[in-house]
């Protein structure tokens, strides 16, 4: 699911100037034949897809797409900063045709270096234009929103905090976890210097380094298993990580709940998940196929009733009636090229000494 990379490894895998050669992610297989070239089986094409978003889902679109189309799909999943890192490594001789992130900043930051193709003007008409790159170069196809998850034996609502800012509080030492390698943090800490300025983020990550103390966790996962067994009393995650531990568990084994900050908090933000077709592509009308489906009805009710609880982004499918209604929710203002392309949290967080 969650995909972390701490921020040593991203300057590693080159997002800060540093070697490819050290990133050594692996592939994961879909079906289909060899990278950028056609099937084997009759003239079948086969795209390459580079996968940041969660494995499951992404297998369950690529199988109904090549059902209906008859394309094949090789998939290669890794996290989205390892894949964005090679794409901008491997420039135009990129066996990728379509690259799926889980968050805009690494697809902001492929579009800045012109190596994504206009996305077919059909496609982008299927999702409201805010959740779509400002050039017409990706497409969003799916929505998260940060929440609190807190362990419900230790808190009560009335006892959370209404702002993201407050959790850097000394009174939340030794309670507060979080795992600051995942990359959907990035979108938080943009949101929260563009509202109070970079020293005031600066500070605001040392609070909860501070307060986090020994629960620094690899990967989102950790985080809600922590808080639901009560190692820790609360944290700042995307929504879609509890759900997935609420089904795997049952309700009579969650100890925990989700609540949303105060509407319009900067620590309140929703990130948008979104794929594009590589400049480079040698296959892009398949590829522009594959970005059709993925915000067609079929492929948003497959992301709807999958079990990385996001929300679709075209109008007309309804999320999973555990989510609060995407109607219902009050996030911070920010637009996709606010958000920015992530570097600027990076940075924050390596002189926050959490990278």
């Amino acid at each position: 699911m969650g995909r972390a990379v701490r921020v040593a490894g991203l300057a590693a895998c080159g997002l800060l100037a540093g070697s490819l050669a050290a990133c050594g992610g692996s592939a994961t297989a879909g079906s289909g034949g060899s990278a950028g070239s056609a099937g084997s089986a009759g003239s079948a094409q086969t795209i390459t897809l580079y996968n940041g978003q969660h494995e499951q889902t992404t297998q369950a679109l690529v199988t109904a797409f090549e059902g209906q189309t008859g394309i094949k799909v090789k998939v290669r999943s890794d996290s989205e900063a390892v894949l964005t890192a090679q794409i901008l490594q491997e420039g135009s001789r990129s066996p990728a045709d379509v690259i799926y992130t889980e968050n805009s900043p690494p697809l902001t930051r492929l579009a800045d270096q012109h190596l994504l193709a206009p996305v077919d003007a059909s496609t982008l008409a299927s999702v409201p234009a805010r959740y779509d790159s400002p050039a017409e170069d990706w497409a969003g196809v799916s929505a998260r929103v940060t929440v609190l998850v807190y362990n419900t034996r230790a808190l009560s609502q009335t006892q959370l905090p209404a702002s993201a800012m407050d959790l850097a509080n000394p009174k939340w030492k030794g309670k507060f976890g979080f795992a600051p390698s995942e990359t959907d943090l990035q979108p938080v800490i943009t949101s929260i210097t563009r509202a109070h300025g970079r020293a005031a983020a600066l500070a605001w990550l040392r609070g909860l380094k501070a307060n986090a103390g020994s629960n620094v966790y690899p990967d989102n996962e950790t985080v809600i298993a922590k808080v639901n067994s009560g190692q820790v009393q609360i944290a700042l995650i995307n929504n879609y990580y509890w759900y997935p531990l609420r089904l795997q568990l049952g309700a009579a084994a969650i100890h925990s709940a989700v609540a949303h900050l105060a509407p319009g908090d900067s620590g309140y933000v929703l990130d948008v998940s979104g794929a594009g077709v590589l400049a480079s592509s040698q296959h892009k009308a398949a590829a522009q196929k594959f970005l059709a489906f993925l915000v067609s009805a079929q492929g948003q009710a497959i992301i709807a009733h999958s079990d990385s609880y996001e929300y679709p982004l075209r109008p007309g499918i309804a999320a999973s009636a555990l989510l609060t209604p995407f109607s219902q929710l009050s996030p911070a203002p920010d637009t996709i090229t606010e958000l920015g392309d992530g570097l600027m949290p990076l940075s924050l967080l390596q002189q926050a000494q959490l990278g």
